[in-house]
């Protein structure tokens, strides 16, 4: 969840910030619109869009002296975070209190058109009201002063700009953008694009005005005399919306075909670049020539190297193989094999288990460097403990279950408690403490 909304606010601010330098002063009102609503339905699908990309990795041999290894099995420890539950708390309160002012001014406006005179005009509806507000629009309804309707005080240019509104559906936009706001209320981008989008419903409604009467200086003297009116709704198309300078500058403002198109131009590489950064993800692949790690040597002269395939099948044969039950006085472990530990792994896909810092070979390889056999060791025997991987990558909680004596148990919590930090769980996108069961075929050192 986090992630997702970092990365759709960060694609919306680019995205806003790119329309206010090289679109927002330009008389390509349409496209922007289109652009402006484009690039909140992109932010909030790009995060859910990913193409990996493999990458080969070549896994280098592993000589581990006289160790075999098993793969180990992992438990998230649960842990009540509530902090987490406080948050959603607050944030449901919040959303709730935005919902209901939501709907009370939906309810306030639409409750207009039931207790008022209504009149069809042009496919839209004359709704004349007492108060003595400015022309404004929601949905198909232009509410208008009942006395200057009457009295014949309102002009047909101001007319012609409401009924632009009712005919493009500019209030779908805005209420596309207030259900928005009602849901993430904490993120203030929503109200810098709510101010863009209405500011280009206006240039757009200003140029059907200008195009059907061709009267630029009465259109702008006649803004001028409404601009000291206020508007108090937050759902309306309304023609004050403190922002006549920009729109008088713009009556004014010549189109360059040219520009226009070369500044679209400029937009192709923009999206582009958020869909390759945000959707465009690495994964590592090893090269299956090289799948095949050393685990056993005989002496210096003579290595044995055993693919990961090859190993299993001998610990299986053996009768002191690693995937028979772990019995100690006080419980049964069972240990899993690798086909038991992938399904459980994939059976929760929003948890990511602790890796040691180059994978697990390269924490085959730390141990059996640093692993010192006790020279008292006669025959082989395994060694099975678990440890605790905390939040932060450390090692804790070091339990021996099973041991072959002579020290061994104490010899690989010894090589542990050295270990690097390894790259800590994650549950749910939050750092998690992961119990880990580890076994060891330890065999003796050879003279």
């Amino acid at each position: 969840m986090i992630q997702f909304f970092i990365q759709s606010t960060l694609s919306l601010f680019l995205l806003l910030t790119v329309y206010h330098l090289f679109l927002e002063k330009e008389r390509m009102h349409q496209f922007k619109r289109f652009y402006l609503l484009f690039s909140l339905v992109f932010s909030f699908v790009i995060p859910f869009v990913t193409i990996e990309i493999a990458s080969e990795i070549i896994q280098p041999a592993v000589n581990t002296g006289n160790l075999l290894f098993a793969q180990g099995s992992s438990q998230t420890i649960e842990e009540t975070n509530y902090t987490t539950y406080f948050l959603w708390a607050i944030y449901t309160l919040i959303t709730l209190l935005c919902s209901i002012r939501f709907i009370r001014n939906i309810l306030k406006i639409t409750s207009k058109t039931k207790t008022n005179a209504i009149i069809d005009y042009y496919g839209a509806k004359l709704v004349l009201v007492p108060e003595k507000n400015l022309p404004h629009t929601f949905l198909n309804y232009i509410f208008i002063n009942e006395t200057d309707y009457k009295n014949r005080n309102i002009e047909a240019e101001l007319y012609t700009h409401e009924l632009t509104h009712v005919t493009q559906k500019h209030s779908h936009d805005i209420l596309l953008i207030e259900l928005l706001k009602t849901i993430f209320w904490f993120n203030p981008i929503f109200i810098f694009c709510k101010k863009a989008i209405q500011l280009n419903h206006e240039f757009l409604a200003d140029e059907v005005v200008v195009c059907s009467y061709n009267d630029i200086p009465f259109y702008q003297t006649l803004l001028l005399s409404k601009a000291n009116r206020k508007q108090l709704l937050c759902l309306v198309s309304n023609l004050n919306y403190l922002v006549t300078k920009k729109r008088l500058l713009m009556m004014a403002k010549t189109r360059s075909q040219t520009t226009v198109i070369l500044k679209k131009i400029v937009l192709i590489p923009v999206f582009a670049m958020l869909f390759y950064s945000i959707s465009f993800k690495t994964v590592a692949m090893e090269n299956p020539s090289s799948h095949s790690i050393q685990t056993k040597s005989r002496d210096s002269k003579n290595k044995l190297t055993k693919t990961n395939t090859v190993l299993q099948k001998e610990l299986l044969q053996n009768s002191t193989a690693l995937n028979t039950p772990i019995t100690t006085k006080d419980k049964t472990i069972e240990n899993p094999t690798l086909d038991s530990i992938a399904l459980k792994t994939n059976s929760v896909m929003e948890t990511t288990q602790p890796e040691f810092p180059g994978g697990i070979v390269a924490f085959y390889t730390f141990i059996g460097a640093n692993f010192k056999v006790p020279a008292e060791l006669k025959g082989s025997g395994k060694v099975v403990l678990t440890f605790m991987i905390e939040k932060d990558g450390s090692l804790s909680e070091f339990e021996i279950l099973k041991d072959i004596g002579f020290g061994t148990g104490e010899e690989v919590i010894r090589v542990l408690k050295h270990s690097p930090k390894w790259i800590p769980g994650k549950k749910n996108n939050e750092y998690v403490r992961v119990k880990y069961s580890f076994p060891i075929q330890v065999e003796p050192a050879k003279q």
